[in-house]
């Protein structure tokens, strides 16, 4: 089942990324995002060569959809649910609004680096100690939120292992515990502009990304 299909986004998203920017500002005290800011990483080994990782994206706002499919069990077959987001990303703290959001309706989700909020209106409030714990919570998905901000800046995440590169030393492909993730580029672009995740299970993240301030 195909739960991912690129479809203009309705809703407003200067709006949106606005209010996600605002609320991220006021959460860390912080005057302003700095687009495509980052900070140095150290040069890693891929396949026997030493390559210059790069740097991940210390803030981004992004928007995009992203589709969520779960395994077969001995009750249900496989599942699957979408929703359009925007992404509003400051050090590791986060805001996210999900609209359509994989059958809860249209959701927020925050981190401060701490805990993780949930607020949507068929779930009310929901807290947990990680997004990760949070979304299972909420809808039963799962997702591997904590690697994001370092997949969404083409970067492996620290905990990653065997990542792949392309000839333009892009990452291509890397492996987190039980996730195996694979990035898809436009053009010469050093951003990927979708991820797809597959766990072990039968869970499968796809995310499209529109880098809103690039």
């Amino acid at each position: 089942m195909s739960v991912l299909q690129t479809i203009p986004f309705q809703a407003n998203k200067l709006g949106l990324l606005t209010a996600l920017t605002a609320a991220i500002l006021v959460t860390t005290g912080c005057q302003s995002l700095k687009a495509n800011s980052g900070t140095n990483q150290p040069s890693s080994t891929v396949q026997g060569q030493s390559v210059q990782q790069p740097q991940k994206l210390e803030s981004f706002n992004i928007t995009g959809k992203i589709g969520v499919t779960t395994p077969a069990n001995d009750a249900n077959g496989a599942q699957g649910g979408s929703a359009f987001y925007a992404w509003g990303q400051q050090s590791d703290r986060f805001a996210i609004e999900l609209i359509g959001a994989l059958g809860i309706g249209k959701t927020n989700i925050e981190y401060n680096g701490q805990s993780a909020t949930l607020v949507s209106e068929k779930t009310g409030t929901l807290t947990a100690a990680d997004p990760e714990t949070l979304l299972k919570k909420a809808t039963g998905w799962q997702a591997p939120i904590s690697q994001m901000p370092y997949w969404i800046s083409g970067r492996p995440a620290p905990s990653d292992s065997a990542p792949q590169l392309d000839a333009q030393n892009r990452l291509i492909s890397s492996v987190n515990g039980e996730w195996n993730a694979s990035f898809t580029y436009k053009g010469n672009d050093k951003l990927p502009n979708k991820i797809s995740a597959v766990q072990s299970q039968g869970n499968k993240v796809v995310m499209t990304i529109d880098h809103q301030n690039r």
